[in-house]
């Protein structure tokens, strides 16, 4: 797969213990930094997760290396952007690599993994119970048919759920499906380690179902919200339509941007009567500034930049 004059985005997760984690964030660090890679890494005595964009050939490399320091199976995950997705780098130490605050045997109690090519199959399943483990704003922007929504604000919530729909009866047949996989890893583990027998997930997540279904035969019905700056995918992983609005940090759609309470790089229909007016006048400053550098030509923090841009300057 070739990504000419794109960013690469690579999206990984692998559940694994290790106690050396200063120097693998250290290693991490010096290695993303003179890639010129940005984006999140998050370790911690758990495992690793993360997702990063770079130059095609610097995330390759990046693969490489994952497995010289001693992460052989990450679930990796690749995709593009247009502009770059992540204005910094952050390697982070953490407690949890996804935080759920509950003791698990991730290698012993898993649920059984199924490919995007026979999740249809599955999902039609009258008897299955189909879940989306995600938040509730990320199932607002889309889901697959018939899934339930957990009217969860926090992943941890999720075991509040499973507690009043899903563990009365320990044989119910249950799927359940996140962006990528990684919050499916957990919740299946809980539910099989509370004596549930069959428990299902969407192996690679949303968004191998997304690359690997075509729109004709897709259960799926709207956009994955992703944590960067794209902010959504669709079929094929193509960039969605979703933006985020600057005053309250929410995805908004083309229908949000036809309310009146919108006014661009300000405020949405969500948050027009909740912000005060020092901090929308801040926004609109803000937005001049941009324009303003992107006029001059200048590097300015909130511009979007293009792969050429970026791998041509000292960003």
């Amino acid at each position: 797969m070739y990504y000419l004059n794109k960013f690469v985005v690579l999206a990984f997760y692998q559940f694994i213990e290790r106690n050396d984690l200063c120097e693998v964030e250290s290693l991490l660090k010096k290695k993303c930094i003179f890639s010129k890679i940005k984006g999140t890494i998050l370790l911690s005595s758990e495992g690793i997760n993360g997702t990063v964009s770079g130059s095609e050939k610097s995330i390759s490399k990046l693969i490489l290396y994952f497995k010289e320091i001693g992460y052989h199976n990450l679930n990796e995950k690749l995709s593009s952007a247009e502009f770059l997705p992540f204005p910094r780098l952050k390697v982070r130490i953490k407690n949890e690599i996804v935080t759920f605050k509950e003791d698990l045997d991730l290698m012993k109690n898993r649920g059984k993994y199924i490919d995007a090519g026979d999740w249809n199959d599955l999902i039609d399943d009258s008897e299955l119970i189909l879940v989306d483990v995600r938040n509730d704003f990320e199932v607002e922007m889309g889901s697959f048919e018939n899934a339930e929504n957990p009217d969860t604000k926090s992943f941890i919530d999720f075991k509040k759920y499973a507690e009043e729909k899903l563990l009365k009866n320990k044989d119910t047949k249950v799927a359940m499906f996140c962006t990528g996989g990684i919050r499916c890893e957990k919740a299946s583990s809980y539910l099989v380690g509370q004596g549930m027998k069959n428990v299902y997930q969407l192996n690679g997540g949303i968004l191998s179902y997304l690359e690997k279904i075509n729109e004709d035969n897709s259960k799926w019905n709207g956009e994955c919200f992703v944590f960067d700056r794209r902010v959504s995918l669709k079929t094929g992983l193509k960039e969605g339509t979703y933006k985020i609005c600057s005053g309250c940090r929410n995805p908004i759609n083309d229908i949000d941007r036809e309310s009146e309470l919108f006014e661009e790089d300000v405020s949405c229909k969500n948050c027009f009567n909740k912000t005060s007016e020092a901090k929308k006048n801040g926004l609109r400053e803000r937005a001049k500034q941009t324009n303003l550098a992107r006029i001059r030509g200048k590097n300015y923090s909130f511009l979007e930049v293009s792969a050429d841009e970026y791998f041509e300057s000292g960003f």
